[in-house]
Order: C-alpha cells, then sequence, then structure tokens
C-alpha cells in the first residue's frame, strides 16, 4: 500500500466499482502513514492500538474501536503504535444515480457544503454495525458483495445524515486553509523529487516562505523538522522497494536519495529500530504467512 505525501490519483477498484479495502501492520511496507490526500473519501477503522493522526492541521490519537471519516482533499498523516488498521478508499460519486432520491444530499456532500465529522461516535450501534458490514463485506469478497457495499455506504451516509453527524462545510478562505495548501506545496516538491538532493531554500520557496520561518511553520505542521520528514519519506520508500523489488540495498539506497550508504543504514534504523537486511527478513516471514490479508500485504497498492 503504497500512500505518501502527494495528491493520490490511483484508481481505487475499477472504474465502474471505485472502491478498494487496504489492511495494515507493523509488517507493511508503509506503515507509517505519510502525509498525503486524495480527491476520495475515505473510512479508516483502528483494529488494534493507538494511532495518532493528522487531519489538515490538527492531530488526535484514535483508539482501537474508532472510525475516522476522511473527506475528500483533506491531508491527512498517521503515526501507528502497536497498530493495525484498516483503510475503505472510495469515490463518493459511484454513490450518484440520476433521478436518485439520494442525489441532493450526495451532491451537496461533494461540493462540501456538508461537512462529515472526522470521529464517527462509537456508542452508535447502528452506525457501527453498518460501518463493521461493510468492512467484511470488503475483505470477503464474496459473490454479490457489491450490493451489499453500496448498500451499507448508503446506510452510513443515512444515518450519518440522519443524526446530525455532520457540519458546514470550513470555508477555503481562511488561514488554516492557507497554511495547509502551503504545506501541500512543499510536500508535493518532496514527492517528486525525494531521490534527488533536497535544499531547505527549495522546500521553503515551494511554500513561499523565508527558510527561518519555513523550519517553524513545518514542524508546527507536522511536527517533524523539513530534513526529518524527508529522511522519513525516503525511508518509507526504500521499505516498499525492499519489499517489491529485488535490487541491492546499496541500489535502493541510491534511488532513495541517500549517496552514503553507512548514513542510509544508521538512518533506516534510527527510523525502524532495524537494518534494511533484517527488515527484508522480517517482513519476507509476514509475505509468507498463511493470511496474507491479515499480514496487511494485499495485492493492490494504494
Amino acid at each position: 500500500m503504497q500512500y505518501l505525501s502527494y495528491n493520490e490519483r490511483k484508481q481505487r477498484g475499477t472504474f465502474d466499482f471505485p472502491i478498494e479495502i487496504y489492511c495494515v501492520n507493523e509488517h507493511h511496507p508503509q506503515y507509517i502513514m505519510a502525509f498525503h490526500w486524495h480527491m476520495e473519501y475515505e473510512l479508516l477503522r483502528i483494529r488494534q492500538g493507538e494511532f495518532i493522526i493528522t487531519l489538515d492541521d490538527r492531530q488526535f490519537t484514535a483508539k482501537a474501536g474508532d472510525v475516522i471519516f476522511i473527506s475528500s482533499g483533506t491531508l491527512h498523516a498517521g503515526q501507528p503504535k502497536d497498530c493495525i488498521y484498516d483503510c475503505i478508499v472510495f469515490d463518493m460519486r459511484m454513490l450518484l444515480k440520476q433521478d436518485h432520491a439520494c442525489q441532493p444530499l450526495l451532491q451537496k456532500i461533494i461540493d462540501r457544503d456538508i461537512w462529515i465529522d472526522q470521529f464517527l461516535p462509537p456508542n452508535d450501534v447502528f452506525l457501527m454495525n453498518a460501518i463493521s458490514c461493510l468492512f467484511t463485506a470488503m475483505e470477503s469478497k464474496k459473490s454479490g458483495y457489491p450490493f451489499i457495499v453500496q448498500g451499507c455506504l448508503y446506510q452510513i451516509l443515512g444515518f450519518i445524515i440522519q443524526n446530525g453527524y455532520f457540519s458546514s462545510a470550513p470555508l477555503k478562505n481562511g488561514r488554516n486553509y492557507k497554511k495547509v495548501s502551503q504545506l501541500k506545496r512543499a510536500l508535493a516538491l518532496i514527492e517528486e523529487n525525494y531521490a534527488s538532493p533536497l535544499t531547505l531554500e527549495q522546500l521553503s520557496a515551494a511554500a513561499k516562505m523565508s527558510p527561518k520561518y519555513f523550519c517553524r511553520f513545518f514542524q508546527e505542521m507536522t511536527h517533524h523538522t523539513p530534513i526529518e520528514y524527508l529522511n522519513l519519506y525516503r525511508i518509507e520508500h526504500a521499505c516498499y522497494q525492499l519489499i517489491t523489488t529485488d535490487r541491492s540495498v546499496t541500489e535502493i539506497a541510491f534511488n532513495c536519495g541517500f549517496n552514503d550508504l553507512s548514513y542510509f543504514i544508521k538512518t533506516f534504523k534510527r527510523y525502524k529500530g532495524i537494518t534494511p537486511k533484517r527488515y527484508l527478513t522480517a517482513s519476507s516471514g509476514a509475505l509468507s504467512a498463511p493470511n496474507k490479508e491479515i499480514a496487511g500485504f494485499r495485492q493492490s497498492a494504494r
């Protein structure tokens, strides 16, 4: 599941059924959710442990049982702590039907006139049952599951509207919106150029800030310095390449923007707790587990 700090444009599911599920645990090459955003909507379910999630410019701690609704265009990232989590990403437009009774409200959600609450109440039994049914149907993909999936999505949205788990969408001309937009520009530069040398001056210029102010701004928004985040981003790409390619550790280090192998290994160990070779061995063991889906290695990539 390669979800990194950029505007994802990957096709979810199929053209006529644009929805996909991703199951993630500590063996996954992108276990840490780097900053990214996409035009689809997302339901994120915490199955075990804790997940420190950032949504635009706010940070929360989600725990087992929590379900987070992430609206289209929301910048988000997450730091798991002994965590297993699932994500369902879907295009809301799949539910739009001509002359459908739900169309006006769906259009308001898509147009962002309605902003669904990000943390859905875990004590709403009917809503949680519908969400559980959705995840079960997407995991099993038994015959007829598209009917169940679309029915669950309508149910979930119906309970949200019925019980008022939404508000008017935030204005796009406020200070917070401007800050998120500036951060997205810097993150996009990292995504496009992480394999090449990147300077603080280049990153701050992308955000249209001075280097000194940009450092404070970036730390405030991401809880990392720009260089820390760049290295973390490169290490996440290295993990993905270790699992999905036959390249050597040296080749992967250079492919991910490190020009010194020893520094790459030291940085990898700092973020992952083990060396690249041990990480590959541990992840290969997870891949050979009987239940690869629970191990977080679905064949489709996010």
